[in-house]
């Protein structure tokens, strides 16, 4: 078994240099939240300004704009009525949180799949209209990241009855897309067509809405920055995990929240450099 360990995860962590600017971190978009679901924008967007990206952009309709700009100035904002996507500003784009399953969300994915040509990371409602789109999975780019709950799993690949029937089914299908699954649960696994690594670290009180859309934007934003696939989606999982544990020092398990995993992200990154 190839579990994650401080040491592993310490050797994948690039400096920050003093003399680098925002432009030298890279820039993710989120496309993400729509009416009723702008939390799980807010989120994503706080988790990917937290693990280090230089900019930081959220798609999200027009109406609902003052929800992010109010509640993450840092961000920017590109209104999702204006069916464009400039792919050429971005070096990562994370799609899904809250994003909604009807044509216009399957209209706009299908156009990120085929002409984007940075790395993604596709989770929540992008995997469940990939699950009901058979012929979209023709179109994800080389090590793309999927990570799906155990749900979300069985919705893509057909019902399991352990985690280690999905483990199985997981590594067949990294090798048949070309792709990396982060298959979310008690003991995150991150999988290619010749490996499984498992985290870690975590705990219960991750078992809450939110958890994956922080995920999502911590992935996004390493990948933003350069890391490798593989890379960013080990340094995510573990330092998501490792943020809550350190929530447990003023939180419970019942008492965490998203947010104070995401406050926490701080104490997770500087552990590592102790």
């Amino acid at each position: 078994m190839n579990t994650l360990t401080k040491s592993d995860i310490t050797s994948l962590l690039k400096p920050r240099e003093s003399s680098s600017s925002k432009r030298d971190h890279g820039h993710a978009l989120l496309v993400a939240g729509q009416k009723g679901t702008m939390g799980a924008a807010v989120i994503a967007a706080k988790a990917g300004l937290r693990s280090g990206v230089g900019l930081l952009t959220v798609s999200v309709p027009s109406d609902e704009r003052g929800i992010v700009q109010s509640s993450i100035p840092e961000a920017m904002l590109l209104m999702r009525e204006d069916n464009h996507i400039p792919f050429e500003h971005y070096t990562a784009i994370g799609i899904g949180p809250g994003f909604g399953t009807g044509n216009d969300s399957e209209a706009l994915l299908t156009d990120v799949l085929k002409h984007a040509t940075c790395p993604l990371v596709l989770d929540a409602d992008a995997l469940t209209i990939l699950s009901t789109n058979e012929k979209l999975f023709d179109y994800l780019p080389a090590e793309t990241i999927i990570t799906p709950h155990h749900a979300e799993f069985d919705r893509l690949f057909g019902d399991h009855h352990t985690t280690e029937e999905r483990i199985q089914t997981a590594i067949h299908k990294a090798h048949e897309y070309n792709i990396i699954l982060v298959l979310k649960g008690h003991q995150t696994a991150i999988i290619t067509a010749e490996q499984v690594f498992y985290n870690s670290t975590g705990n219960a009180g991750l078992a809450k809405g939110g958890s994956g859309d922080a995920l999502t934007g911590m992935i996004t934003s390493f990948l933003a920055q350069k890391y490798p696939p593989l890379a960013a989606a080990k340094l995510a999982v573990y330092l998501h995990g490792l943020a809550a544990d350190s929530c447990l020092q003023e939180q419970s398990m019942e008492s965490m929240i998203i947010s104070d995993v995401i406050d926490n992200l701080g104490k997770a990154f500087n552990s590592l450099r102790t």
